[in-house]
């Protein structure tokens, strides 16, 4: 051990354990201020100073948390969240909830009150171990160190058990007695010591192959017994469906089966020559949708109806590749087998049931033209430009912009409202990073995850690339501490655009509206009258209301620096 013993043994223990914690190739901490977590936090400051761990601090947990999943889920690496006692910790569920359905590493590390402290009514002291219940993957609630001899040692054999348990969240809950923190003297050895490499996010699964005909077994359960891999051979009225977290493995499959790719904007796989984008009308349409027979489901879809009602029809075999999350995808318990990776055998050789599905697909999105006559004359082709600049925004518009304007050195998230789903309608393939929180499909933290998302890509030398975050007005009211940075805390390019049609208008859209009568603005709708530029203003970001075409244009082009783009839609 480095740390010379101190006075605090709260203080002993946290260097022990951060310092094991690089060891095993964590890099990123993010801690939120508190009294009870100060040897944490002081000594993940002392860490960043010797240049070993990035130490991001918000005041606000919930804020931390879901900053520290944009992190984890850009890095692939497991992120520490540090907090104090008391709501402190309560404050991160919504953030614990989507890392464990989305199998996002998070080592949540709270601070607590000692056992002689706990149960007699003293102050910020809770029920901490066990708060997220089944959402962590483990808990440890840890005595509160006292100065014994080999507690250093157990600090790090923690750490060690935390990152193998963590695909998900786990929890550390650490009780502190007084003093709770002490100056440290730390000479650090790590820098003789090749690091291990962090967890990484996707499981080893077993090298198990199976000669499984997968049109003959039938199975509806996660069972001990089922095929960890399953060789797939090209047959007609099969399609491909990518949800989030499905990964290009999905595109790759659709390729060699010479099938439809049904992929959704933020399953990594919405590109290649298969993608189908207007699927929801052909799932609907006679001679496509009713033709599928086989359905091969990676990651997990979210985005449409029509894609649990194609699974739960009557004669679709359909075969589920698992991915890391809280539960297999299973529509209506009509999954006929559940797989951990698939092989293809054999060369797809009709290739007229994809070419019907991508051409009529191509039909369905084309649109009357708006571009200016070539052949017109000069003055006419100048009205015709200057009529497409000043051209309203609307809701195809402003998704076919950012879509536009985002490459593959960005980063693209887009938020839970009515504009993910416009995206995932009308965008053409593009091999560009896309997130979104879909685990729970929250609005919660849908700012602070992008900041994480930002953080941690612009952190690898030589990328120069922007992460844009597009959502509707309530997802940025409802993460609105996340505009503050801290004083000294690093401000990535970012661009948070916010389609601002006046409420939660997605209600429009569901059976709901046509039942609610004159309650349904203000339960639902919930329209909110805070002005979107006086808090770019009072957050320090620059502020731009982009209401057509080529503000919207010039905006996405241009500032570099924090902004905030408001579009004013129509409901």
């Amino acid at each position: 051990m480095t740390i010379r013993p101190t006075s605090s043994p709260a203080t002993n223990f946290s260097v022990a354990l951060l310092e094991e914690f690089v060891r095993l190739g964590v890099r990123d901490i993010v801690v939120s201020p508190g009294s009870r977590s100060q040897a944490l936090a002081l000594a993940a400051a002392e860490f960043e100073k010797q240049g070993l761990l990035r130490l991001r601090v918000r005041i606000d947990e919930r804020v931390g948390a879901f900053l520290a999943l944009g992190l984890a889920v850009e890095t692939s690496s497991p992120v520490l969240v540090v907090t104090t006692s008391g709501t402190a910790v309560a404050n991160l569920h919504p953030a614990v909830l989507e890392a464990h359905h989305s199998a996002v590493p998070l080592i949540i590390i709270s601070a607590d009150r000692p056992d002689s402290l706990r149960g007699i009514g003293s102050n910020q002291t809770t029920q901490q171990p066990g708060i997220f219940g089944t959402a962590v993957h483990k808990t440890w609630d840890v005595e509160a160190p006292t100065g014994a001899a080999g507690e250093m040692d157990a600090a790090a054999l923690l750490a060690r058990e935390a990152v193998a348990a963590v695909n998900g969240p786990v929890h550390l809950n650490l009780s502190f007695d007084e003093p709770l923190s002490a100056p440290f003297t730390w000479q650090p050895s790590l820098r003789d010591i090749a690091p291990e490499p962090a967890v990484a996010r996707e499981p080893a699964f077993p090298d198990l192959f199976s000669d499984l005909d997968p049109v003959v077994e039938v199975t509806t359960q996660r069972s001990p017994g089922a095929p960890k891999k399953i060789a797939l051979s090209p047959a007609p009225a099969t399609v491909v469906v990518a949800g989030t977290g499905a990964g290009p493995r999905a595109e790759q499959v659709a390729r060699e089966l010479g099938a439809p790719l049904i992929a959704e904007v933020a399953s990594g796989a919405h590109f290649g020559p298969n993608l189908v984008v207007a699927y929801r009308e052909l799932l609907n349409a006679a001679n496509f949708g009713d033709r599928v027979a086989r359905v091969i489901v990676f990651g997990h879809p979210t985005l449409s109806r029509e894609i649990p009602a194609l699974i739960q029809r009557p004669g679709v075999q359909t075969i589920v590749v698992r991915h890391p999350s809280a539960d297999d995808y299973n529509p209506g318990r009509c999954v006929r087998l559940f797989v951990d990776e698939v092989s293809v055998s054999g060369e797809a050789t009709d290739r007229a049931w994809l070419g019907r599905w991508v051409s009529s697909s191509r039909q369905l999105l084309e649109t009357k033209s708006i571009s200016p006559d070539i052949d017109a004359d000069a003055r006419t082709h100048a009205k015709s430009e200057l009529a497409i600049v000043r051209t309203p925004v609307d809701r195809r518009m402003l998704a076919e912009a950012v879509w536009r304007a985002t490459w593959p050195h960005d980063r693209l998230v887009l938020g839970a409202s009515r504009l993910i789903r416009e995206v995932d309608r009308v965008v053409p393939g593009k091999k560009i990073p896309v997130h979104a929180n879909r685990g729970l499909a929250g609005i919660d933290g849908t700012i602070s995850t992008a900041l994480g998302i930002a953080l941690a890509s612009q952190a690898e030398p030589g990328n120069e690339g922007v992460t844009r975050v597009l959502l509707g007005d309530l997802a940025i009211f409802h993460d609105v501490g996340a505009l503050m940075f801290g004083v000294g805390e690093p401000r990535p390019r970012i661009q948070v655009i916010v389609g601002n049609d006046g409420g939660g208008t997605i209600f429009d859209v569901l059976e709901v509206a046509g039942q609610a009568g004159d309650s349904f603005d203000r339960v639902l709708l919930t329209q909110q009258n805070a002005s979107i530029e006086a808090l770019a203003v009072a957050y320090g970001w620059r502020y731009i209301s982009a209401a057509t075409r080529g503000e919207l244009d010039q905006a996405l082009s241009a500032h570099p620096e924090p902004t905030i783009i408001e579009v004013p839609l129509s409901r």
